[in-house]
């Protein structure tokens, strides 16, 4: 049994509020003219990291619990290590051993889906992003579900792939295809109809966010499960299709469509007594679809057909509210957190960001947990996020945090507050470098405004990020390191996040002493959590990573 109480020690305590401000995608890069922090004029972080107590975060591989250190980080993983002050296997480490122990071929979920489609002749359909990005799934475990299928005796197989090029280069779509489709073709036989039925780009279709715009799941059930997208007999008719219609195009904004038979009939909708898999092991882009899904009373859009399905995700995505009620694979079992521990030692605490990464610090920061651990010591605000592409107003909704946290905190009613700013990575992810380094700057400017409020609440104010994506922008050759060129010489844009480490500025003007504790070694953003505690006079638990305050 967990004991929360926390013993104090005022060595490096403040006497105000400790607030933890992640800047969503700012990385360390290469200082090159693809690096968007580098290019941006950033005053307050230059002051910033000249203060005494400065260091960098690994956020990538397994400091952060991905299956190898190849494996960028990602917003998931990194406020999970943000908030619980320790590092957990991840979702896409689970899953790579569950299908190569076997495990998830031998749990309840899949055994119940493959006999329902065995026994009654119906299809198994497969919904997820299709790339090898490994942030919400891995095209290997979905050609590994689909050879499962087809050993288990499933004669009717239908993918609904979600095209990526945010997580992996920005048209790229079609390799992966391509690599579905060899799958596809090996499995296919007398008796094995197995192929692609509908898809879409990422942005556009199935993969919406906390409740950000209901709009891009309607599209992916009139695609997935009503067959009534834009037809084409083919993905690649479809990638081209679009590609030529709209020059410049990339993956992740591509349309919805469905793929037709010669007579113009939908391939593979999904009907009553179908299977359905959403293969995404990550959560918050997977949570939607779910509750489309399962709930009998739904109403965030017209389904039109609720067709009877049994319905499974590659992992449970909510703990909280259940969802989905089968998974194939467990996730991270992640407890006891700093939010928790803070809310049972009778601390007050803020938790603010815009729409698109409100449940990050709320939901992934407190252990993929979506409610509260103390309703009257805990305030969550959400800035809705505006409906256009990031790159078209880069500042975002960053000012109108500011003017919530400054205001928040002069009521003298917090301990500890938490804030995300989302512009390095949103807008990172369009590949357009100069509105990233607009976006960079935003955050600089309120990072300006925030500091003052700091200081006279005789605070501390820790600035870090959650992975790297603003500080590469070009995708880089990896021996020289040098930028890739296209056909025309011209830089290739890279949306996906990358694998530098990340800053970690302490600001707290009552200790100007304040020291990083070199005994620490190869710090990460487990760190974060315990070096809170320190600032907040607290002695962090003993399975915490350490704090870096040298004492």
């Amino acid at each position: 049994m967990t004991n929360w109480t926390l013993k104090k020690d005022p060595r490096t305590a403040v006497a105000g509020p400790v607030v933890v401000c992640v800047m969503d995608g700012v990385g360390i890069g290469q200082h090159d003219d693809g690096d968007a922090v580098h290019l941006a004029r950033k005053p307050w972080l230059t002051m910033l990291s000249k203060q005494s107590a400065v260091t960098q975060l690994a956020a990538h591989g397994t400091h952060v619990g991905m299956p190898s250190d190849e494996d960028m980080g990602n917003s998931e993983v990194g406020h999970n290590a943000l908030g619980a002050g320790r590092t957990f296997d991840q979702g896409a480490k689970l899953v790579e051993q569950a299908i190569a122990s076997g495990a998830l071929f031998a749990g309840e979920a899949w055994r119940e889906l493959v006999e329902r489609c065995v026994s009654q002749g119906t299809t198994l359909h497969f919904i997820g992003l299709l790339s090898d990005g490994n942030v919400h799934s891995h095209i290997d475990h979905l050609i590994a579900l689909l050879r499962g299928a087809s050993q288990a005796g499933v004669k009717r197989v239908r993918v609904h792939p979600l095209l990526d090029g945010r997580d992996v280069a920005e048209t790229s779509a079609l390799q992966y295809v391509e690599a579905l489709e060899r799958a596809l073709s090996e499995l296919r036989s007398a008796d094995r109809d197995y192929m692609i039925a509908s898809g879409g780009g990422r942005m556009t279709t199935t993969m919406d966010r906390y409740n950000a715009d209901w709009r891009i799941v309607e599209r992916g059930w009139h695609a997935h499960v009503l067959g009534t997208a834009r037809p084409f007999k083919s993905t690649r008719e479809a990638v081209e299709t679009f590609r030529a219609e709209k020059p410049g195009v990339i993956d992740q904004d591509l349309p919805s469509f469905t793929i037709v038979d010669g007579a113009g009939k939908p391939v593979g909708p999904i009907v009553d007594g179908d299977a359905v898999v959403l293969f995404n092991f990550r959560g918050d882009r997977a949570l939607e679809l779910s509750q489309a899904f399962e709930q009998k009373d739904f109403t965030h859009f017209d389904r039109v057909r609720y067709p009877a399905v049994a319905f499974a995700g590659m992992m449970q995505y909510d703990g909280d509210t259940l969802t989905p009620k089968a998974f194939l694979v467990a996730p991270p079992q992640i407890d006891a957190t700093l939010g928790e521990y803070i809310a049972n030692n009778g601390l007050r605490q803020l938790a603010i960001s815009e729409t698109q990464k409100y449940g990050h610090v709320t939901y992934f920061w407190n252990g993929n947990k979506s409610g509260m651990f103390d309703p009257a010591l805990e305030r969550y605000i959400e800035v809705p996020s505006d409906r256009v592409s990031f790159d078209e107003r880069p500042w975002m909704k960053a000012a109108e945090i500011t003017d919530q946290v400054m205001s928040e905190l002069r009521t003298g009613g917090y301990h500890h507050a938490r804030l995300n700013f989302a512009n390095g990575d949103m807008v990172g992810h369009t590949g357009k470098l100069e509105s990233t380094v607009i976006a960079v700057e935003t955050v600089d400017i309120c990072l300006g405004r925030l500091l003052p409020v700091i200081a006279e609440l005789k605070g501390a104010l820790i600035v870090t990020a959650d992975h790297g994506n603003a500080d590469q922008m070009f995708e880089l050759d990896k021996k020289s390191k040098k930028a890739q060129v296209d056909e025309k010489g011209r830089p290739r844009a890279k949306t996906s996040h990358t694998l530098n480490p990340v800053p970690f500025y302490i600001y707290a003007p009552t200790l100007p002493a304040l020291r990083i504790d070199a005994t620490v070694k190869n710090p990460r953003l487990a760190n974060v959590a315990a070096t809170t505690l320190q600032l907040m006079g607290l002695v962090p638990p003993s399975d915490f990573e350490p704090g870096l305050i040298a004492r």
